[in-house]
């Protein structure tokens, strides 16, 4: 059975992400197979389930190396079976070879031709205020969101007391949205601004068979009003050309996604929907009820989480938002300003195929697989 297109839209083949009625790459295969070029590599699994570090590892080394492909396609697979990756210190990482990191990555796990980097409605927006001189680098900076977003906007996105409603994906109100996405802070707080993922493969997976029926299948909507407000207020208008795809135009920021998703680069099932509007189908009720309890179920499992904390300038993680959650802590105000650079990848639309496997069914044999599964029944 072919996996499901849920994208109200009409999407041209060549666009979709390759499914069993549209041939994918020639040169890409997926799932990707591990191909063991960075067992040499010093590097270290943050916990079980989530997150991998490369302590000593350098991206620009591996960008010029001779086989650079084979490293990379490697890399990729580690960042969707891991969720976040981590390398520390990359002093020579510049704008550009960010850039190309983030490309090489999505070209060599199969993305279409028509996806390439994303680029932002806000901070690319024609008249904004916020100095974005390279529209594929999306600037992280605690100083522009204190310019862009009003008082009340920054408590929905900062409140402290309420961070743990915070978890996203990027740019899920895209069409076509984030695949790998790269975040590289050169400007630290003294203290705080840690940031964490949580695993979409292993929240699936601890749901009931009976809730994962449940939720398969199902569609949600995303929505960011509070862009538009922005452009509103700061009298500029959002960037309505192509951002990083042809379905990504226009400045009504919505779309429509699989609550449970595939990641084709492992063929693993993901929960998706977390940060979304509404749950199709269901009242606005039960489906506040329902995503608040996704939410919650992240809070209270802290060991499908990873956190980071940011040591050196030019520290960079790099993640699969189809299959991780993310959420930063703001913690740091008074403690200096947090600045950074993003570019963010973009590939398939996103669907689920019937047929995919959980990382659990995926790992079976491993202590971990057993270790949860057996937890799951006897609780």
């Amino acid at each position: 059975m072919a996996p499901i297109a849920i994208d109200p839209v009409e999407i041209p083949a060549e666009i979709r992400f390759p499914t069993k009625t549209v041939a994918p790459p020639a040169t890409v295969k997926l799932p990707l197979i591990n191909n063991g070029s960075l067992n040499n590599l010093e590097q270290f699994d943050v916990t079980p389930v989530i997150g991998t570090e490369f302590p000593e590892a350098n991206l620009v080394d591996m960008l010029n190396a001779p086989n650079a492909d084979e490293l990379l396609t490697e890399l990729a697979l580690t960042i969707s079976q891991r969720g976040v990756v981590f390398f520390r210190k990359q002093d020579n990482l510049t704008n550009e070879l960010q850039k190309q990191l983030i490309t090489r990555l999505g070209e060599l796990s199969g993305k279409p031709e028509s996806s390439g980097l994303h680029v932002h409605p806000v901070f690319s927006a024609d008249g904004n205020h916020s100095g974005q001189a390279d529209k594929e680098i999306s600037t992280i900076s605690s100083r522009t969101a204190k310019d862009l977003f009003s008082q009340s906007d920054r408590q929905d996105v900062c409140a402290k007391k309420q961070s743990s409603f915070q978890w996203h994906t990027d740019i899920a109100f895209e069409k076509v949205p984030a695949s790998y996405s790269s975040l590289r802070l050169t400007e630290l707080p003294k203290s705080g601004g840690d940031t964490l993922w949580a695993s979409g493969y292993e929240l699936y997976d601890r749901l009931s068979p009976a809730m994962q029926q449940f939720f398969e299948g199902k569609t949600c909507t995303y929505a960011v009003p509070g862009y538009n407000r922005a452009a509103e207020r700061g009298n500029f208008s959002l960037y309505s050309k192509p951002r990083g795809s042809p379905l990504n135009v226009g400045t009504e920021l919505r779309a429509t996604h699989p609550v449970v998703r595939t990641n084709p680069i492992t063929g693993w099932k993901s929960l998706f929907a977390l940060d979304c509007q509404q749950i199709n189908g269901l009242t606005k009720g039960e489906s506040n009820l329902f995503c608040d309890w996704l939410k919650k179920l992240i809070v209270d499992n802290h060991d499908l989480q990873v956190r980071l904390r940011w040591k050196n300038p030019n520290d960079i993680a790099i993640w699969d938002n189809r299959s991780t959650f993310h959420n930063a802590t703001y913690d740091y105000f008074g403690l200096g300003d947090r600045f950074g650079n993003r570019a963010v990848g973009l590939a398939e639309v996103p669907y689920y195929d019937p047929n995919s496997k959980s990382r659990w069914e995926s790992l079976e044999g491993s202590n971990i697989g057993k270790y949860l599964h057996m937890e799951s029944i006897t609780e």
